[in-house]
């Protein structure tokens, strides 16, 4: 991944980093914060949250935000699709073609340039879907 310039990779970041890039899961801060103190153990919370938001606001890592749940954090940045499960809330990526076009519509219907977009999908995951999971957001 790299690096950009006026964003300094520390010894706390790169672990970070890294333990996000190893999971799909799309984790929240809490989440984060459980796997990196196996690594760095007298980190806390309030320091993995702090550079989750560095490292998105310098296009480090991807931060997904979605009205009524709580931030969740991935370290692919390229352009892709995620979906999230209405019943347990796990959210995957989607492996398909980012849609151009829609750009281009957006573009046409509106009075703006468009510089990108941001799809995420709703649905039962297939273990929801199975009855074997637990819902927490019930």
């Amino acid at each position: 991944m790299e690096q950009l310039p006026n964003m300094r990779l520390t010894t706390q970041r790169q672990i970070i980093l890294e333990e996000l890039g190893k999971v799909t899961s799309h984790p929240t801060a809490n989440e984060v914060y459980d796997m990196v103190r196996k690594r760095l153990p007298r980190i806390g919370l309030g320091t993995v949250y702090r550079n989750l938001e560095l490292m998105s606001d310098n296009g480090i890592i991807l931060k997904l935000e979605v009205g009524g749940t709580q931030k969740r954090f991935d370290a692919t940045v390229e352009p892709h699709y995620h979906i999230r499960c209405t019943s347990c809330g796990k959210v995957d990526d989607i492996a398909m073609e980012v849609q151009g076009q829609i750009n281009q519509a957006a573009e046409k219907a509106s009075n703006y340039i468009i510089l990108g977009h941001h799809v995420e999908f709703s649905g039962i995951c297939g273990e929801c879907a199975r009855g074997k999971k637990e819902s927490p957001l019930h």
